[in-house]
């Protein structure tokens, strides 16, 4: 399951964030092509739901082979990253939009004694929820759909996978704008591993990361 997706109007819930200004145009020259407005971050605002429609059509265009190959490749990374994880809880997420489907994966370690948790949205504006989860325990449509334990304590992650609409190479990661991912990490009493997974052509030069941003401690690619 994923930071999951809302409109450009909810992402300017977080207007508050605009000071200190952003600073797009000390780090990408084609800032200079984009229609300026008063506040910087509606400029950003706009830029990034544009790339974020532009990224999600990309794989969404992929054959179901190919991202389920690409898929497997990042699972195998994410293993030669990770190790042992016996005694360890891993947040992972339910695949949606053509994101890389990790399920399997998450079933292997389970059998490896680690243990799985997966993100419930509680409310707008509020950190997710993260819930232990493994086959067999009740799941339930959450918000936009997607899969989610129905009932179950809140867990603290020692690890946290999350997929990525887009990277940039300081690791900053564009989700769907709810800003649920970055405001969750705020409020852990401890800072998880943070891994965004996601496929290779993700990648672009930046996101143009704003004060609210938190980057990744690792990006896995197929």
């Amino acid at each position: 399951m994923s930071d999951d997706p809302q409109s450009e109007a909810t992402e300017q819930e977080t207007a508050e964030y605009a000071s200190p200004p952003c600073f797009m145009h000390e780090l990408d020259p084609e800032f200079r092509l984009m229609p300026l407005r008063s506040d910087a971050w509606s400029d950003v605002m706009r830029w990034r739901k544009a790339e974020r429609e532009r990224l999600i059509a990309e794989r969404m265009a992929m054959e179901q082979e190919q991202r389920q190959t690409r898929s497997t490749r990042i699972a195998s990374k994410l293993d030669a990253t990770l190790g042992k994880l016996g005694g360890r809880i891993v947040g992972t997420y339910w695949p949606f939009r053509g994101e890389p489907d990790l399920r399997n994966w998450g079933i292997g370690v389970i059998k490896r004694g680690g243990r799985l948790a997966l993100p419930v949205v509680i409310q707008k504006g509020w950190p997710l929820e993260y819930r232990i989860w493994a086959p067999g325990d009740p799941l339930e449509r959450g918000v936009w759909n997607i899969l989610v334990p129905s009932r179950g304590p809140a867990v603290q992650p020692d690890i946290v996978i999350a997929p990525v609409v887009g990277f940039d190479e300081a690791r900053y990661r564009l989700g769907y704008g709810g800003g649920f991912f970055d405001r969750t990490l705020a409020a852990m009493p401890r800072k998880p591993l943070t891994i965004g997974v996601g496929y290779t052509q993700s990648q672009i030069r930046t996101i143009y990361p704003q004060p609210h941003d938190i980057p990744m401690d690792v990006i896995v690619t197929d």
